[in-house]
């Protein structure tokens, strides 16, 4: 799998065929194909799609069976995700708190959410006290 820095960039189409080879491991263009929501593209254009991925060496063939190609993720999830949020920061300048701004305006945010970002960045932090050895005793 690639490193989250050197995820490239991808479409809402590329990241639908990703998701199904995430969701399934290894899957024939038949398999994505029937994975994709009503109404589905069409066959040639999932076909088009993971070649393009492949030309960006986010998935590729393992195997032939029949007249059928398997392919598989080089891509790891969370890197695409990474790579998905650092793409939509930068459209906020870089900066979390008007990112969160618009979330909570457009009521994608509850209180429970920011509970949970809360408890998330404690634990984080946390973490990153023990790493730097803050906390412990001289």
């Amino acid at each position: 799998m690639r490193s989250k820095r050197s995820a490239p960039r991808f479409s809402k189409l590329e990241l639908q065929v990703l998701e199904a080879l995430w969701t399934n491991g290894k899957a024939s263009i038949r398999e994505i194909h029937e994975a994709f929501p009503e109404p589905r593209l069409a066959y040639t254009s999932v076909q088009t799609i993971v070649n393009r991925l492949e030309g960006k060496k986010a998935v590729r063939r393992v195997r032939k069976i029949s007249n059928a190609h398997i392919y598989e993720a080089l891509v790891a999830r969370d890197a695409a995700r990474h790579r998905f949020f650092d793409d939509i920061l930068s459209f906020f300048g870089g900066r979390v708190e008007p990112m969160v701004s618009q979330l909570a305006e457009a009521g994608k945010l509850t209180p429970d959410d920011v509970k949970e970002l809360e408890r998330t960045v404690k634990r984080l932090t946390r973490g990153n006290d023990k790493k730097s050895g803050e906390g412990t005793k001289s």
